[in-house]
């Protein structure tokens, strides 16, 4: 079941408290709303997310919020670039990567 996040928006729907964590479903539903900003497959650096988030919330830390998404895997970093774990930039859905060497076989299994 889906939890409401509407007590947790304004008008706006700006992220206006992060609840406690005993509200986890709560605290889930707003890191799938906040993932929904974020474009699967796209890097973006952390001013650009800092941006997106604080444009998205009403926190006086909004930092919070990419805390939670990272330790909640919906973000991943690596090397200065954020992205959504569900989309890693330059990997597309089925597409095989690039073997390592000429007689490197990779066997996925579905």
């Amino acid at each position: 079941m889906t939890k409401s996040i509407n007590d947790f928006q304004d008008d706006y729907g700006r992220i206006t408290a992060w609840p406690s964590k005993r509200r986890r479903a709560h605290q889930m539903a707003i890191l799938d709303y906040l993932t929904g900003l974020f474009e699967p497959g796209v890097s973006y650096d952390q001013g650009q997310v800092e941006r997106i988030l604080a444009d998205h919330s009403t926190l006086e830390d909004p930092s919070v919020l990419l805390t939670e998404l990272l330790d909640s895997e919906y973000l991943t970093t690596a090397d200065g670039a954020y992205w959504r774990a569900d989309g890693r930039p330059g990997v597309s859905a089925g597409a095989a990567e690039p073997s390592s060497g000429p007689e490197t076989s990779v066997s996925k299994n579905g």
